[in-house]
């Protein structure tokens, strides 16, 4: 768990970049920060493992002190992954993972071991082991970054904006990797990112902060959706937020009309997102999607109209 208690972060020239700011990153959990540009999202990361020195206050992980810990050791029990991935260019995929184990003395054989696990688990294959970054996609160069900060098994993972070079199509697709990964290994993640999308895919809460380094809001990604706390909250969110929200609202008490086959109807299960629901609606030529069992046989119809009218009930509840 880390602890952010009134913590400031004042320059010489009296700019204050983060403002008495105070949450809680729950342990196995990922805590977005989200916020526009001058927001102190990177100021307040970097001062976890102490790369920008507090201030005042004080952040506490599990318990302890920041301040009272040894920097460099500090930073070794902590990932850290930033954009475009930060590798080292003139060494191999393995060598760039067994980084921080090298500096914490494991032989050989165990880094190499360590590292070609690393690479099976970001899905890697194991033929690009000894290639060089340069000879790498920019998604390859990420998921090596997110193996290495993993490589010494930290309990805490700081990640800037790691996915945020990448075409969209890739950054999907390691979004998509990444909550995969942290479903096995339930890391406790501060997470940094601009994409108030990309906040609401992957966090389990959001922390909103306004310019100056002002929690505006901190929730669950339903709640930020369905309760911003002010105009500014509401605004950053966006006047699309209800739509957003549907994502986190199952289909299983949609209210269904009989049929009796899909005919080529887009379908869904009971277990799927509203969201997912109304999308293969649209995407119907009639506005129709099949409700189907786990067999794939037909329970029930809605259309594009029924949908967003339940939707609407749901959102005002």
């Amino acid at each position: 768990m880390i602890e952010f208690r009134n913590v400031i972060k004042r320059y010489a020239d009296g700019t204050v970049a983060v403002d008495d700011l105070s949450f809680t990153a729950p342990t196995g959990e990922i805590t977005v920060l989200v916020g526009p540009s001058g927001c102190g999202k990177t100021t307040s990361l970097r001062m976890i493992n102490r790369t920008i020195s507090l201030t005042e206050g004080d952040i506490l992980i599990d318990g302890e002190s920041i301040t009272s810990q040894n920097a460099v050791e500090l930073r070794r029990k902590i990932g850290y992954v930033i954009q475009q991935a930060g590798l080292f260019p003139h060494r191999t995929v393995l060598e760039n993972i067994g980084t921080v184990p090298k500096l914490l003395g494991w032989d050989k054989d165990k880094r190499r071991k360590r590292s070609a696990e690393l690479m099976e688990r970001v899905g890697l294959d194991p033929k690009l082991a000894n290639r060089y970054p340069a000879q790498l996609s920019g998604g390859q160069q990420q998921r090596i970054g997110v193996a290495r900060a993993l490589a010494a098994d930290p309990p805490i993972m700081l990640m800037d904006e790691p996915f945020s070079a990448i075409d969209p199509i890739v950054r999907q697709e390691l979004q998509e990797e990444f909550k995969r990964l942290q479903s096995e290994i339930a890391k406790t993640i501060v997470f940094v990112t601009h994409d108030i999308d990309e906040a609401i895919k992957l966090g389990d809460q959001v922390a909103v902060l306004r310019v100056g380094g002002m929690l505006a809001q901190i929730d669950s990604p339903a709640d930020l959706l369905r309760h911003p706390t002010d105009d500014f909250v509401k605004d950053f969110v966006g006047r699309d937020r209800g739509y957003r929200a549907l994502s986190f609202m199952a289909a299983e008490s949609l209210p269904l009309k009989p049929c009796d086959d899909a005919d080529g109807h887009p379908t869904f299960k009971k277990s799927d997102s509203l969201r997912f629901v109304l999308d293969q609606a649209l995407t119907s030529p009639h506005g129709k999607a099949i409700c189907v069992d786990d067999a794939g046989k037909p329970v029930g119809q809605t259309t594009q109209a029924e949908i967003s009218a339940y939707a609407t009930e749901r959102l005002q509840d």
